[in-house]
């Protein structure tokens, strides 16, 4: 069984173009077997468990899995992939966005991986690409934002993501590693924190303001909220969506010497949301879940390294509850 695993949830601005998106997750994967710390041999290194895409938000999310040590060349490499075939000037969709590579969160998956651990991966990451893609430009948040440490969530307010929009002057932006961002590239958030799961509910309305009430009811900061949950409304096919990043909640566990990961589940997130939403007699639409809970993502990620599935998303789809 592999030891030692996390993950990436790469997000891309590109969803339009199948054949894009899907070359940037090839990109992450290889066919060397890998020997790892209790000597078993994987058949990959990295698997791709997931891939997201919205075409409405033109926006996609990969989900890259490995063995810690080898998940940085992966996630180089389908950045890399990504740099060389998205223009960030040419692009226009419904979400936030500063980079044709706008996030790169690496997560701890097993026990036996500290946010430290990811937040070195993360930023090694960022390095390497400044330092071999001329014009590429980082920010950093959580553990890969030394010593600050600052949340993804003060970064982007930071940098101005939640009105990145098409058009803007990117060579104004503040940024951490490489050079001055430009309309090409935009500017990439890279960091590390624990795993997020990506929770998507969908309400029968399209009274806008009422979805941002919404989503401010169920964050964490919020005395109703729930724990790790971080949320925003957008207008979504003539809908509201309830978009919310659930992050794991991580604690040392003494005893066994090991950190413990917990998060809200997508059933309880849901029940939430329907119930705000009718006090004004407002429908539940549906719920879509982007890849996997944080022990899904585990279980997955062990089983497609041990049997060499580098495209394990092509079994995978969409969950809708």
């Amino acid at each position: 069984m592999a030891t030692r695993v996390a993950a990436c949830l790469l997000n891309v601005s590109e969803a339009l173009n199948k054949s894009i998106v899907e070359s940037i997750a090839a990109s992450a994967t290889n066919q060397a077997d890998y020997l790892s710390s209790d000597h078993s041999v994987l058949k990959s290194s990295s698997t791709v468990l997931n891939i997201f895409n919205d075409k409405d938000y033109n926006r996609s999310v990969i989900t890259i899995a490995g063995p810690l040590q080898c998940l940085a060349d992966s996630v180089y490499r389908a950045c890399q992939s990504a740099f060389e075939q998205i223009n960030l000037s040419k692009h226009s969709g419904g979400h936030p966005r500063l980079g044709a590579v706008d996030l790169v969160p690496v997560h701890p998956l097993s026990e036996d991986v500290s946010l430290e651990d990811c937040g070195a991966v993360a930023k090694n990451i960022a390095e390497r690409l400044a330092a071999n893609i001329p014009g590429t430009s980082f920010f950093l948040f959580g553990e890969s934002d030394s010593p600050l440490k600052r949340s993804l969530v003060q970064r982007r307010k930071e940098v101005g993501w939640y009105h990145g929009r098409f058009g803007m002057d990117y060579s104004a932006l503040k940024f951490d590693v490489g050079s001055s961002p430009c309309s090409r590239y935009g500017l990439t958030g890279i960091g590390a924190s624990p795993y997020v799961m990506n929770c998507n509910v969908t309400i029968a309305t399209q009274d806008f303001e009422f979805g941002r009430h919404i989503a401010s009811k169920i964050r964490a900061t919020a005395p109703s909220g729930l724990p790790g949950v971080q949320s925003m409304a957008f207008k979504h096919e003539g809908q509201i969506e309830i978009a919310c990043n659930v992050e794991s909640t991580v604690t040392w566990d003494e005893s066994r010497e090991k950190y413990v990961y917990t998060h809200t589940d997508a059933s309880t997130l849901t029940s939430l949301v329907e119930r705000l939403a009718s006090e004004r007699s407002v429908k539940l639409v549906g719920t879509a879940l982007v890849g996997f809970s944080p022990q899904e993502a585990l279980h997955q990620a062990q089983h497609a390294l041990a049997t060499g599935q580098r495209q394990f998303w092509k079994t995978r789809s969409t969950i809708t509850m």
